[in-house]
Formats: C-alpha cells, sequence, structure tokens
C-alpha cells in the first residue's frame, strides 16, 4: 500500500509541477506556488499533528486541503494510525491526479501557453 501512495503522490505532484511550470511566466512567478501554496497546505496539512487535534470548524476545513489525505496515508502506512481512512486516502488522492491529469490534458489540447 505505501508504495501505492508513493506512486499516485510522485505522479500527482509531477502532473501539478507541470501545470504551474506552464502557468508562470518567469522564475518571480515560478516561486510563488511553492512559497504560497505548497508550504501552508503542507503545515496545515496535519504534517506535524493529527487533525483530531484541532477544534470541530477546522477538522472540517481542513479536509478540503489535499495534502492531508497524502499525509494520513503515509501515515498509515508508517504507523497503521492516521485521521482519515486509508479508502477515503486513496480515492482522495486520486481524484486530486485525475484532477491535475485533466488540466494537464486540457493544456495539451488547447496548446495553453505552448503555441506561440
Amino acid at each position: 500500500v505505501m508504495a501505492l501512495f508513493l506512486v499516485l503522490t510522485a505522479v500527482t505532484f509531477c502532473l501539478f509541477g507541470f501545470i504551474i511550470g506552464i502557468w508562470a511566466d518567469g522564475w518571480e512567478k515560478l516561486q510563488i506556488v511553492p512559497s504560497l501554496i505548497v508550504m501552508p497546505l503542507a503545515f496545515l496539512g496535519g504534517s506535524f499533528y493529527s487533525i483530531e487535534m484541532l477544534p470541530p470548524l477546522w477538522q472540517k476545513i481542513t479536509l478540503f486541503n489535499p495534502v492531508v489525505y497524502l499525509i494520513s496515508g503515509f501515515r498509515w502506512s508508517f504507523y497503521g494510525v492516521s485521521d482519515i481512512g486509508v479508502g477515503i486516502s486513496l480515492a482522495m488522492i486520486l481524484g486530486f491526479l485525475v484532477l491535475c491529469l485533466g488540466l494537464v490534458w486540457w493544456i495539451f489540447k488547447t496548446g495553453y501557453r505552448l503555441k506561440n
């Protein structure tokens, strides 16, 4: 199961990186995403704490963060314990992967920022 989480996470982040690379006009814009999007998602994704420690409102808000499902899946793979069930984590990772794959497909189909 851990290998499945590794492969799905790697492919998802590769597709996400491709999308960011196409979107960014230059190096300055390229650095916005890791510093303003990915880092806060990782810190708010339960990597340093269990989401069960949060107040009920923030627990619900945290479930909209795709990184929560990645971290929960890896936590289950390592320790056998997670905040979210393995099936739900896999389904959400697959959903995020399909979303990124659909966006990459659209980029290639329309030639968005690929054609001059």
